[in-house]
């Protein structure tokens, strides 16, 4: 790279270094807290005195009050946020096949107003999902935060396979038909194989909202064995003495799993999202 392309690029460097800066040093100080002793937790040092592994220690082995139904609430995260994942991609699939592929009538509108859902902030609509779980039995249940994430993730699901399946050719399903397939032949055989980095950026999308969300699951969920890990974390801050340690230990053992998922499929990520942003 010449000196003159790279003072002309300068400025994109700087712009890139400080958000990279803004975006990583509180997860810098989050670890710094985890790894520190408890009476060295909130000290303010830029490089730790004294580092430690006793505060994942004590969280694995669930050797505190706070944490004593860590492995279950994990389970409950996990659970909720597959379960979502998987019966995100079953609405949006079969929607989309049916509204792209099968051409029934009135599939735009559908779509459409699958997509105005979105006008409405989900922080509204928790009382009324509140309510409607409750008159179905569904609260401090797994099954109430399932339905709840996917009703939120569905319309984005069957926009984005919306998208993505106008760059399909129909002249592969019209072929598949001549050579006699039915519809889930063609289901099966050529709009899965074709969608299917788009099915995994939309299964990585629900997986991450059910995982993350807090609102929904402080509403939802009751009783400690039943929370999922962000509103577990939550009880934290409930105590005036609250271990700032462990509670970073526990959002830094929180922040793996979703992380580690999206650098596995970030390349899916991308190009799924992507997909049908550009018509030819």
């Amino acid at each position: 790279m010449t000196v003159t392309r790279f003072l002309e690029r300068l400025p994109l460097y700087l712009v890139g270094l400080a958000v990279a800066l803004w975006t990583l040093l509180p997860i810098y100080h989050l670890l710094i807290i985890a790894l520190s002793p408890p009476d060295k937790a909130v000290a303010g040092d830029i490089i730790p005195q004294a580092v430690t592994l006793q505060n994942f220690v004590t969280i694995l082995g669930s050797r505190h009050n706070l944490v004593q139904n860590f492995w279950t609430q994990l389970w409950n995260s996990t659970l909720i946020a597959v379960v979502t994942a998987v019966l995100t991609l079953v609405v949006g699939i079969g929607a989309n096949f049916s509204i792209s592929r099968l051409r029934l009538p009135g599939g735009r509108i559908v779509t459409n107003i699958a997509l105005l859902t979105y006008l409405i902030p989900a922080a509204f609509l928790a009382l009324p999902m509140y309510r409607t779980m409750g008159q179905y039995g569904f609260l401090d249940k797994p099954w109430s935060m399932i339905f709840a994430m996917v009703t939120l993730a569905a319309p984005y699901a069957i926009w984005v396979m919306n998208q993505a399946s106008a760059k399909l050719p129909y002249e592969l399903d019209e072929a598949a038909r001549i050579d006699g397939a039915t519809p889930l032949q063609i289901l099966r055989f050529v709009y899965l194989p074709l969608m299917a980095p788009t099915m995994v950026a939309i299964g990585i999308y629900a997986l991450l909202l059910a995982w993350n969300e807090y609102l929904y699951a402080f509403l939802m969920l009751s009783t400690e064995r039943q929370l999922t890990l962000a509103p577990a974390l939550g009880i934290f801050l409930a105590f005036d003495d609250a271990p700032w340690a462990l509670m970073m230990a526990a959002g830094a053992l929180y922040a793996l799993p979703p992380t580690l998922v999206y650098y596995l499929f970030r390349r899916y990520m991308v190009g799924g999202l992507t997909a049908g942003a550009v018509k030819g």
